[in-house]
């Protein structure tokens, strides 16, 4: 069996001047919490006399700041066991001189069954970093509570423009003016009711299954006539997404909710729309499906208008594929994204 023969008091000694001119705060204990040595940078850093530190109690120095009972209590089973002080967090209280926000490690040095216990303290300041990470969080409230504003204006600004679009199409005779007008009526409010469902929310991640509620809520109230006619409904699990994403979800969703209402019901049929998401780490499937009259097919296929190009736009712009499949009966419109 191999014996590790115990640090001789040479080597101890090596060890108290490595550490007495560490650039890095330090400190040298016995198992009775004296200071054995430390580093000139620690009493330059808290203000302690270096030629009367070693010998005292770490809870004696300066104007008694050290004297944290917490850290004396982890110091003591430090000395006593061979766990580590991790990452202890304590605010240094200084009257007069500032308060600082400090890391302390500690951990016991084996110098074998001869040997007194020794233990070696590392003190790092992260006040300034503490600051920086305040001032960043607050930056961030503000920031986002101009931009919930921001969406507040950009919504009710856009219902005006809708309202003038409509009393554009109440008074124009040519049908087809009417029509464009309604178009771009539907799809101004389809954007406004975006802006506020993402004003509503919290800052952050968006909870989708939510989102998709109030927004088809939105849409249904302006849009269905007879709710006993036509039904919408979402079902989504538990994702979340950006909201830089979650617009581009929800005009989708908007786009492909106005084509099923204006086709997939001629003539006052009964019909019901469904929502779809589901998500499993990066992929996930928007879907939006109908048990309407379907798609002609062949000759009579429409050509693709202004809400498909929106929806194959928006669905390359968040990396995802169109998928258009037959519902039997009505149509299945999926967006998919499949990432790796």
């Amino acid at each position: 069996m191999n014996v590790i023969a115990p640090i001789p008091v040479i080597q101890d000694s090596l060890i108290e001047a490595v550490i007495h001119s560490s650039n890095a705060p330090l400190i040298l204990l016995d198992g009775s919490l004296t200071i054995v040595v430390a580093s000139t940078s620690f009493c330059r850093a808290y203000g302690i006399d270096p030629a009367v530190i070693e010998g005292r109690k770490l809870v004696d120095i300066g104007a008694g700041e050290w004297n944290v009972p917490q850290l004396e209590a982890l110091l003591i089973a430090t000395a006593h066991s061979h766990a580590a002080i991790e990452t202890f967090e304590m605010d240094l209280k200084r009257p007069g001189l500032g308060d600082r926000k400090l890391i302390i490690n500690a951990r016991k040095l084996d110098y074998g069954a001869d040997q007194s216990t020794r233990l070696l303290v590392t003190v790092g300041d992260v006040t300034d970093a503490r600051k920086a990470e305040e001032l960043k969080d607050d930056l961030l409230r503000e920031k986002g509570i101009l931009l919930q504003e921001l969406q507040h204006r950009v919504a009710n600004s856009l219902q005006i423009i809708a309202r003038v679009l409509m009393q554009s199409a109440r008074r124009t005779s040519s049908d087809e003016t009417r029509v464009n007008l309604h178009d771009a009526h539907q799809r101004i409010m389809s954007v406004a009711t975006l802006q506020q469902q993402l004003a509503a929310s919290r800052l952050g991640d968006v909870d989708l299954r939510s989102y998709f509620t109030d927004l088809c809520r939105s849409i249904g109230a302006s849009m269905i006539r007879d709710h006993n006619q036509i039904s919408l409904e979402v079902s989504a699990d538990d994702g979340v997404s950006t909201p830089e994403v979650s617009i581009s979800l929800g005009l989708i969703v908007t786009e492909l909710v106005i084509n099923a209402l204006k086709h997939a019901f001629p003539g006052g049929q009964i019909g019901h729309i469904k929502v779809g998401y589901s998500s499993q780490g990066p992929n996930w499937r928007l879907s939006v499906s109908d048990d309407g009259v379907g798609m002609a097919a062949g000759e009579d296929a429409p050509k693709p208008g202004l809400g498909t190009n929106i929806v194959a736009a928006l669905a390359s712009s968040l990396k995802a594929e169109v998928e258009v499949s037959d519902a039997q009966p009505g149509v299945c419109v999926s967006i998919v994204r499949h990432e790796g």
